[in-house]
């Protein structure tokens, strides 16, 4: 999982945003970017195609905390939404530490997140991890929408188990931080049951 450079004294994490198709896990990382303070962050690579959907990843290296003495530094990506992409996601999902579902909250797209949210968890599978113990949260996404699913809908769909979630509109930034912050704080905590 995490990465540990011991001449730096830090500890490399890997956060994954996931979700179906133009759900927003781009512009959640590009608005987290654009506010992060530059001796904070490294460089910001992506990846695109004609169509200004996310081919590869995004990738942003996050200076957040000390563990052991060890800085911790999150690297956040995104996979591609689409499932012709499936090998893509699969190795964006190597060594991951935590996982942001970000879900589309538009009442069309319900079936594409289900089947967004069974592929995470059958990709997870492959990698020998399981959706219910690794540190995950969801972002309803695109609340400011006219056509947004009540949030009751979405959590009885997408988070029957309760992990923590929370309503944003990434374009403007609403619940993009509360997002970043509660699954760096459990990547955290399970950094330091590690020992």
């Amino acid at each position: 999982m995490s990465f540990i450079n011991y001449s730096s004294r830090e500890i490399n994490c890997k956060i994954v945003y996931y979700g179906p198709g133009l759900c927003g896990k781009t512009t959640n990382l590009q608005y987290i970017y654009t506010k992060t303070n530059p001796d904070a962050k490294g460089k910001m690579i992506s990846l695109a195609t004609e169509t200004e959907r996310t081919l590869f990843f995004d990738f942003l290296p996050l200076s957040l905390g000390e563990v052991r003495g060890f800085k911790t530094r999150f690297h956040l990506y995104t996979v591609p939404g689409q499932v012709f992409y499936d090998a893509s996601r699969k190795l964006i999902l190597k060594g991951v530490d935590g996982v942001v579902f970000v879900a589309d909250s538009q009442e069309e797209r319900m079936e594409a997140n289900l089947e967004s949210v069974e592929n995470l968890r059958t990709n997870l599978a492959e990698q020998g991890y399981n959706l219910d113990t690794i540190p995950y949260v969801i972002q309803y996404n695109k609340r400011d929408l006219s056509n947004a699913a009540s949030l009751d809908e979405l959590r009885k769909l997408l988070n029957p188990k309760g992990v923590p979630d929370f309503e944003a509109s990434a374009t403007t930034g609403v619940g993009v931080f509360n997002t970043l912050k509660a699954i760096a704080k459990l990547v955290l905590i399970e950094l330091k049951k590690g020992g």
